[in-house]
């Protein structure tokens, strides 16, 4: 699944695609500017129906899948580990 960086990245390309400014989304969707600004920058934490309604609003659809467990890789392991020298 994707972050919620990801998906307001998705939900920025899809608005722009359609020609819309962040306050023609907001009029047409019923939902406050600030809020669509808070989900294109992965920070929105309010309820799915709002959610929701942004998504449908550019054309996009939520889907669920399992979680993935990303492990990483072995040369990431030790700069994860190490102490800011600073």
């Amino acid at each position: 699944m994707a972050t919620r960086g990801e998906i307001g990245k998705e939900i920025r390309l899809a608005r722009k695609a359609l020609g819309y400014t962040q306050k023609t989304l907001s009029e047409k969707i019923k939902v406050n500017k600030t809020t669509i600004s808070e989900m294109e920058n992965g920070r929105f934490t309010g309820s799915f129906d709002i959610f929701e309604r942004v998504i449908d609003g550019v054309g996009l659809q939520f889907e669920v899948g399992k979680k993935k467990h990303v492990f990483p890789r072995w040369d990431e392991i030790e700069a994860l580990f190490a102490e800011d020298d600073e």
